[in-house]
C-alpha cells in the first residue's frame, strides 16, 4: 500500500484525469491558482496556506500536506507558525470527538428514556 503514496508513482496517474475528464481538470486546475494567488485575495497568502496546512493534518493528506507545508514557507511562514497549525488541526479534531461524544451521551439518554 506504501507505494500509492509514492508522488512519482502516483502522478502518471494524472494522465487519466487529463484524458478523461479535461474539462473538470482544467476547472479545478484554475480553482486551485484563484485559492492561492499571491494578490488579490482578502486573507494574506501566508494564512491561506496556513489554514490549507491545518486542513491538510485533518484530512491526513501526504500530499497536500508536503504541497502547502512549502507553500506557507514559500509565503514567508516559519516553523512556529506551522507548529501552531498542527495544534489548530488537533484541536479541531479533539473538540469534533468531544461534541460527537456529547451526542452519543444524548442519543443514550433517549434510549434510556425509552425503557
Amino acid at each position: 500500500m506504501s507505494d500509492l503514496y509514492d508522488g512519482t508513482e502516483n502522478r502518471k496517474f494524472g494522465r487519466v484525469y487529463k484524458k478523461e475528464t479535461p474539462d473538470i481538470l482544467e476547472a479545478f486546475v484554475a480553482f486551485d491558482n484563484a485559492v492561492f494567488a499571491e494578490e488579490g485575495r482578502a486573507i494574506p497568502l501566508k494564512f491561506r496556506e496556513l489554514m490549507a496546512l491545518s486542513v491538510a493534518f485533518t484530512t491526513q493528506c501526504s500530499f497536500c500536506i508536503d504541497a502547502h507545508t512549502k507553500g506557507a514557507i514559500k509565503a514567508g511562514a516559519n516553523d512556529a507558525e506551522i507548529a501552531e497549525a498542527a495544534w489548530v488541526a488537533a484541536a479541531l479534531r479533539a473538540g469534533g470527538a468531544f461534541t460527537h461524544g456529547r451526542m452519543a451521551l444524548q442519543i443514550s439518554d433517549s434510549v434510556n428514556h425509552e425503557h
